[in-house]
């Protein structure tokens, strides 16, 4: 057998399986990543759209600022030592040593004070270090111990409001400038010590915080850096997923790629959520300076603003008024800090630590306090601005009210209805006021309702109600300015009396006693309210001249033409009521209420100034007739009950009014220097067996009683004369006769006829004695 030969390798290769599908699977892979690059090109161009339209747009809605009047200090000036202390707490000053900015030291009636200064749009107030006394209620003297003397000081008004975003945030934006040396450098070090060496994301920065965490077994330390921080809080949710992660580590590169550093850091300083005030976030150093010190974020020590850069780690857990321990450590954590970088020295972090938090017990910035007053505003504001515009552009609103006079305000209302109404319940007894000034309808106190902090129902602007003997001064005045007719002592008949209508229906007045009172002169049926009388009258005059004049006044809602309107069945919220007795206040001026003294841009700008507007309407002379038997109203009258508050002393002038079953109690009147109106009600409309004299009335009393304010001295018009006069038989007389008044008349109307004593001597020598010794 021959040996076998070895066989020649096939040179035809077995085909493998695997190496078949390889081509096509790496062409799939290769399709798919430039698919995935396409869409992420085009994420990343959406992304860079996002970003550079917030930035390059307006990057907040800063919202606008309420201010009360700047309370102004001068010799002579009206001030109580209590009410000089509530105003510099309001605008967020604390007891101390009255050397630093925003701190006062009280000796009784003495002060030492250093205010901060403000930029108002007249022109910068200089901060100064003042000493002033407080004497009977008056400024006794005032001197400046450092910065320039003036004669007049004006502090910083207390903020007592805001119009925010719907988003609810607020804040105080800043420049980098504004920083207090060190700060940045401290941000920087706890926050993102490589801030100016990274591009956005900061690979080693989180390597280094995820050792860390992994050392602790727990998060200790974060990895993101101050861009993404930015990021994070400007654009994208708080939601932790891989999605939102790799958006923001994008964003932060093209947010890098466009802006400089100095322009991110400074927007997050303006961004970065701080804490919260009810339903407003606190975002930026700037408010949050102001909300937990009560100071400009350039006044702020290193203990200070280490406090506010360690709230960034949480505002919540840290809140140094909840959780002061928590807050206390958190801020010598961070001091520790920049003594380990070697920002400060030693001592410098010792004397730093051994500070107290120094945080104001209140927050100087806080949510309206007065909720029915900035409602208000807001309606005047419409007139004039855009919601969206008062919303964002962080105008500054410069208003009329008083912070003393509101806090009076509030007291007297929740006071006298603890008295009235002591037990409350679901059919409670409500109340509103309004107070203005007397010489400019400046509203200078709002309340709208008994509980003044809850921003409900604002009955001193949205309760319409029957008015009662409100009316009545307005058709005594209708009448008067028919001086051929009508004077103060034309006697008028208080007789019942019936009307029956076309309809067959039949109207029959009555007093509020059921009495009848016979023939009176016109000044008595005013100051006692007679409702036939002034039925009488105003049917005489006729009810569309009475609309005559309450239009004239600024009424503007629908009046009754029926005469029942002569005894007030006219509907009016308090402030329609205050703006028409202003009319009565200033001698027939149709003078519309004011809020609102200026409105400036957050730079200062003025943009809108609103000065006094008025026009004279009526007949002054008949306004000063009236004037004189309101204030008989206060002296002898339904008022007469005020002075058991007030000293009697004070001239004031006023008048009650009631409706059907004492469902609305009112009053309105003034004094030299102040309007008021008050009602007292129900909301249901229920009675409530109260008079305006009963319910009203003590609402107004409490109020004036601890205002300080002069007496009400009505000017003499031209064409008013005085004359002695006996009312109850119509004549002139002397002085000192029996009934004799001193009481004005429009030149010619006075009576003709004379009446003299008869030759009683006693009386004559009585009055010549009184006379001689007063």
């Amino acid at each position: 057998m021959s040996p076998s030969r070895p066989r020649k390798k096939s040179s035809r290769k077995s085909p493998r399986k695997p190496s078949g599908r390889r081509p096509w699977f790496w062409r799939l892979v290769f399709r798919a990543s430039l698919v995935g690059l396409v869409i992420l090109a085009g994420w990343t161009v959406y992304l860079d759209a996002v970003v550079t339209e917030r930035f390059e747009g307006q990057r907040f809605e800063v919202p606008s600022r309420v201010f009360a009047r700047p309370l102004e200090l001068y010799e002579g000036a009206s001030l109580s030592p209590a009410s000089f202390v509530r105003e510099l707490e309001l605008i967020g000053y604390r007891r101390g040593d009255g050397v630093a900015p925003g701190s006062f030291n009280q000796a009784g009636g003495r002060f030492t004070l250093s205010t901060r200064g403000f930029r108002f749009a007249d022109g910068d107030e200089p901060r100064r270090r003042v000493a002033l006394t407080i004497g009977g209620d008056r400024v006794t003297s005032l001197r400046a111990l450092a910065g320039p003397a003036t004669p007049i000081l004006r502090l910083e008004p207390a903020q007592i409001g805001g119009i925010y975003p719907a988003h609810k945030e607020d804040r105080v934006l800043v420049q980098l400038s504004d920083m207090p040396e060190g700060f940045t450098e401290t941000l920087l070090a706890v926050e993102d010590r490589d801030f100016f060496d990274h591009h956005g994301i900061a690979p080693l920065a989180i390597a280094r915080a995820l050792w860390v965490n992994l050392q602790a077994g727990r998060v200790v330390q974060g990895g993101s850096t101050l861009t993404q921080q930015l990021v994070k809080n400007l654009y994208l949710s708080r939601d932790q997923t891989l999605v939102r992660k790799a958006n923001e580590a994008i964003m932060s590169l093209l947010l890098e790629l466009h802006y400089d550093k100095p322009e991110i850091l400074q927007t997050y300083l303006n961004e970065v959520y701080l804490g919260q005030a009810g339903t407003r976030g606190i975002h930026g150093f700037g408010l949050g300076s102001q909300f937990y010190f009560g100071e400009p974020v350039s006044d702020l020590k290193l203990h200070q603003y280490a406090l506010l850069i360690g709230l960034v780690k949480g505002p919540s857990y840290y809140d140094p008024r909840r959780h002061p321990q928590r807050a206390l450590a958190r801020r010598n954590l961070v001091i520790e800090t920049l003594a380990r970088n070697g920002l400060i020295t030693e001592p410098q972090s010792r004397a730093a630590q051994a500070m107290p938090l120094g945080v104001a017990a209140k927050p100087s910035y806080s949510e309206n306090r007065y909720p029915a007053y900035i409602d208000l505003v807001r309606r005047h504001l419409a007139r004039d601005y855009k919601q969206a515009d008062l919303q964002s552009e962080g105008l500054r609103i410069f208003t009329t009210l008083d912070p003393a006079i509101q806090y009076a305000a509030e007291y007297s209302v929740s006071e006298t209805l603890r008295n009235l109404d002591p037990k409350g319940g679901p059919d409670k007894l409500e109340s509103a006021l309004v107070v203005t000034s007397r010489d400019t309808g400046e509203v200078l106190a709002l309340v709208g309702g008994r509980e003044p902090r809850f921003a409900g129902f604002n009955r001193a602007l949205d309760a319409q109600r029957p008015i009662g003997s409100l009316i009545k001064p307005f058709t005594y005045l209708t009448a008067l300015q028919d001086a051929g007719r009508y004077n103060l002592i034309t006697p008028l008949e208080d007789r019942r009396f019936a009307l029956v209508f076309d309809d067959g229906r039949r109207w029959e007045p009555k007093n509020y006693d059921g009495e009848e009172h016979g023939k009176v002169p016109l000044h008595r049926a005013l100051s006692r309210s007679y409702n036939l009388a002034a039925v009488r009258v105003g049917l005489d005059v006729g009810v569309d001249a009475v609309t005559d004049t309450l239009q004239r006044l600024g009424v503007t809602g629908p009046i009754s033409s029926y005469p029942s309107m002569l005894l007030g069945s006219v509907n009016m919220t308090p402030v329609t009521v205050a703006s028409l007795y202003q009319g009565l206040a200033t001698s027939g001026f149709n003078m519309p209420l004011r809020t609102i003294r200026e409105v400036t841009t957050s730079a200062g700008e003025s943009l809108s100034r609103y000065s006094l507007a008025v026009d004279q309407v009526l007949d002054p002379a008949a306004v000063h007739l009236v004037q004189y038997a309101l204030q008989e109203t206060m002296r002898e009258g339904t008022g007469s009950s005020a002075y058991r508050f007030v000293s009697r002393d004070l001239a004031l002038a006023g008048k009650t009014g009631t409706t059907d079953d004492g469902r609305d109690s009112w009053f309105a009147g003034f004094s030299g220097d102040l309007l008021a109106v008050a009602w007292v009600g129900r909301d249901d409309n229920a009675p409530t067996r109260l008079t305006g004299a009963t319910g009203a009335l003590p609402v107004w009393s409490r109020f004036m009683a601890q205002v300080p304010q002069h007496g009400f001295s009505p000017v003499m018009p031209d064409g008013v004369q005085y004359h002695w006069v006996n009312a109850e038989q119509g004549a002139l007389t002397d002085e000192h006769c029996e009934n004799a008044r001193f009481m004005p008349f429009i030149t010619g109307s006075e009576p003709v006829a004379r009446i003299s004593c008869s030759g009683n001597m006693t009386k004559r020598l009585r009055g010549w004695f009184e006379g001689l010794f007063q």
